[in-house]
């Protein structure tokens, strides 16, 4: 039986007024790491009256190593403005296919 398929549901509560600032930052610097890591990326989705940013991750393998190592690298650390700064609270959660 192959392996079950993992991804990580990531729902963020924005600062307030912020969310634009941070989907921009997101687009420019998150999502195109994310990307070239090999990271599968569904969304994002917002919910502006809750400041509310929800975004999926899947990676065609180990998908808690390939977050570590997108944590890292030394792309992730150097990202100016970081985006992480906006971000008042965050709520993830496993997925997998059964």
């Amino acid at each position: 039986m192959a392996a079950a398929l993992r991804f990580q549901l990531r729902e963020y509560t924005v600062a307030d007024g912020r969310l634009d600032e941070f989907v921009d930052e997101w687009r420019e610097l998150v999502l195109p790491l994310r990307v070239s890591l090999g990271f599968n990326v569904l969304g994002p989705w917002i919910e502006r009256d809750a400041d509310r940013f929800v975004w999926i991750i899947g990676h065609d393998g180990d998908i808690e190593a390939a977050n570590q190592a997108y944590y890292d690298s030394d792309e992730r650390k150097a990202m100016d403005p970081d985006p992480a700064r906006l971000i008042a609270d965050i709520r993830t959660v496993w997925l997998e296919t059964p």
